[in-house]
């Protein structure tokens, strides 16, 4: 099964659900998709979902394919899933900054996800051989660091 999921902001992903649509693949697929309106022919949509049905989605699913949140990745990325992840773009009023591409770059540069940059791909990254490398949180060293930058100022 694979999960594409858009998250829950009130910004629309049209584009990425238009690429899923024209895959030739025999699957199930589940989509949920927020507030992008959409009709399909292939995907059982679903516009929210409580939090455990998110869940189990996100846990059955061979493959997730998403938007560049960073809750969406690093929940992918615990569960050890191959994830296709497209940034949204200001461009296209799917967000009002292109900061998505950043994001994408940075997970997908440490090999943890694939980017998806051009729709056209999408099934090319789905019949690929990947799996993600090893997430490991930087919570704590932030917070040491942070812990050290507060005593710094403290003594000032």
């Amino acid at each position: 099964m694979i999960f594409v999921t858009l998250g829950t902001q009130d910004k629309k992903f049209k584009r990425l659900l238009d690429a899923v649509e024209k895959l030739d693949i025999d699957e199930k697929i589940v989509a949920q998709i927020g507030s992008t309106d959409f009709k399909s022919e292939k995907m059982e949509l679903h516009k929210f979902m409580s939090k455990d049905e998110f869940d189990n989605y996100m846990k059955e699913a061979r493959i997730i394919i998403t938007h560049a949140g960073v809750g969406t990745i690093i929940e992918g990325l615990k569960l050890h899933k191959k994830m296709i992840v497209s940034a949204r773009k200001k461009e296209y009023k799917e967000h009002v900054s292109n900061h998505q591409e950043q994001i994408l770059r940075l997970f997908s540069e440490d090999g943890y996800i694939l980017a998806l940059d051009n729709f056209d791909d999408l099934e090319k990254l789905i019949n690929k051989n990947f799996t993600p490398k090893e997430f490991k949180s930087n919570n704590e060293n932030f917070n040491n660091n942070l812990k050290k930058e507060i005593k710094n100022l403290i003594k000032i």
